[in-house]
């Protein structure tokens, strides 16, 4: 048995979480955070499980188990304060986890002073050029949107884009909140706005520079659907297969 002083080695586990996903070996790699939860609860590493709890979160919001992702946001946010994190980027981090996952199941209400909260934090604690802002205000846009606050949502998208621009390889954040707004301007009647902002986030995920990784992939597929809802399925298709060849490879 482990020492009660030991910890488990978070970076390992998260690399293997990785691998799992790349693959799309998902009952995988639940077995694995599960697994290490474990692990860690046996020998009281309390940091290491808010780690694989933020983990948990985001996997089974991902794969739309409400109930799941509710459990471990709960236990992401106690145990993060009964470590002495709050104020913390990490409890920052937990708070954006667990809003996400309320606005991921429809409860954008309950998302918003999650993300307030952290947007404190965030603010008292990182540069506003951090890129961890940018996807902050990225998520509060689509809170706000979801809520039917159209302008809050769209200056939040604006500055999420201030932000993302300045971020070395930050062309990913960018496109995905391009992808967005183009939703945003057809829910405001703003028509003549949506093929340009799908235009500008095609060209940023073609960016040469970028790594063609597991996160690449995962970027396309989910803003491959977007393009053929508004009538550009050359696009979507070739998103599509970007992220195919992706995973087969993986």
């Amino acid at each position: 048995m482990k020492a009660f002083n030991e910890s488990i080695s978070v970076a390992r586990v998260l690399e293997r979480l990785d691998q799992y996903l790349a693959r799309k070996d998902y009952a995988a790699a639940e077995r694995h955070l599960n697994y290490w939860m474990a692990e860690a609860e046996l020998i009281s590493d309390k940091r290491s499980m808010v780690t694989i709890a933020n983990e948990q979160i985001g996997f089974y919001r991902k794969q739309g188990m409400k109930e799941q992702a509710f459990s471990a946001s709960e236990k992401a946010l106690a145990l993060a304060e009964e470590v002495g994190l709050g104020g913390s980027i990490t409890m920052g981090t937990t708070l954006i986890n667990a809003a996400t996952a309320c606005k991921a199941f429809g409860e954008a209400e309950k998302a918003l002073p999650l993300y307030e909260k952290a947007k404190e934090i965030y603010q008292m604690r990182l540069s506003p050029d951090d890129r961890r802002m940018g996807g902050l205000y990225n998520n509060m846009a689509l809170a706000l949107k979801d809520l039917g606050q159209l302008d809050e949502s769209m200056d939040m998208f604006r500055m999420a884009i201030k932000v993302m621009e300045k971020v070395s390889g930050g062309e990913l954040e960018v496109a995905i909140t391009y992808c967005n707004m183009a939703d945003l301007y057809a829910q405001n009647g703003s028509s003549d706005n949506i093929l340009p902002c799908l235009r500008k986030a095609f060209e940023l995920i073609s960016t040469d520079s970028l790594n063609r990784d597991g996160y690449y992939a995962f970027v396309c597929e989910k803003c491959a659907p977007i393009f053929g809802f508004y009538g550009l399925q050359e696009q979507e298709n070739e998103l599509s297969e970007r992220a195919r060849i992706i995973y087969e490879g993986a």
